[in-house]
Formats: structure tokens, C-alpha cells, sequence
């Protein structure tokens, strides 16, 4: 069982916007507050792309083959993770983080943990691979005290 201690930190992140949260209650009474939230515009695949994917010659003459077209929409969620694995480096650098949770869908999780350095991670007390980003934040707290509970 993974207590919510008081001063510990909670990132809330998906691909697209990022909740960073701190325990300002006890471990008995936890209350988490925002601190910061950061949002990216990022449009749906479809609305990014402007034309039919490009076309490439083949060794053999007369043929051309179909290259594969880049997902924009989720190269800009892994840019978003790796913003804010850099934006949790400083944080962590400057003091202001000494414990810490990670609230992420798996892959969005995957890819920020590619992206944290060693001290952010000696401050990584648990992670939990779901998305919570559109919950309120009574609704956030409870689901999030339940699952540390659950470890």
C-alpha cells in the first residue's frame, strides 16, 4: 500500500494536457490541488494531413510504391511527453518536487518514462497506467488514492 503523503506531487497526463497536482492534506486526508496545467492544440489525424501519402520509385522501372505517411497527430503527443519529462527535470532540479506520482494512458506513461532522467525518477514513488485527464478533480483524487491503496 502506497500512501498520498503530504507534498506529494501528482501527474495527471495524457498526450494532450498534463495536471500537476500536490497533496496539500496528510496522508490521511489527502487533498490534492493544482498547481499548474499545460495543454497542447493538437488537431485529429485527419485534420493535419493535407494529401494522399507520397510516392517512391522502385528498383524495378515503371513502379512506384506507396511510402507510409507520418502520424502527426502522434508524433505531437510524444513531443508533448518529452516537454514535460524536461519541465519535471527543472522542477525536480529546483527542489519543488521531492515525491511524486505519474497518472498516464500506457503508451502516453511509455513515453514519458523514455524521456525522465535519474533524478526526476528517484522521485517516482508509483505510476498508474490510466487516463484521468478529463475527470473532476474529486473524481481524479479518489480514483488515484484508491489504486496506491490497491499497490
Amino acid at each position: 500500500m502506497i500512501r498520498l503523503e503530504k507534498d506529494t506531487w501528482v501527474l495527471v497526463a495524457d498526450g494532450e494536457k498534463a495536471l500537476f497536482l500536490c497533496n496539500e492534506g496528510g496522508a490521511v486526508q489527502p487533498k490534492l490541488s493544482v498547481m499548474r496545467i499545460e495543454e497542447q492544440d493538437n488537431p485529429r489525424q485527419g485534420e493535419q494531413v493535407s494529401d494522399r501519402p507520397g510516392r517512391r520509385p522502385d528498383a524495378s522501372q515503371g513502379q512506384r510504391s506507396a511510402m507510409e505517411e507520418a502520424d502527426w497527430h502522434q508524433l505531437a503527443k510524444d513531443r508533448f511527453a518529452a516537454e514535460m519529462s524536461a519541465m519535471l527535470s527543472r522542477m525536480v532540479g529546483r527542489g519543488h518536487i521531492g515525491r511524486m506520482v505519474i497518472v498516464a494512458p500506457p503508451r502516453s506513461l511509455g513515453e514519458l518514462r523514455e524521456h525522465l532522467d535519474e533524478a526526476v525518477l528517484k522521485t517516482v514513488v508509483a505510476e498508474i497506467p490510466k487516463t484521468l485527464t478529463r475527470h473532476p478533480l474529486p473524481e481524479l483524487q479518489k480514483i488515484v488514492i484508491e489504486d496506491l491503496e490497491a499497490m
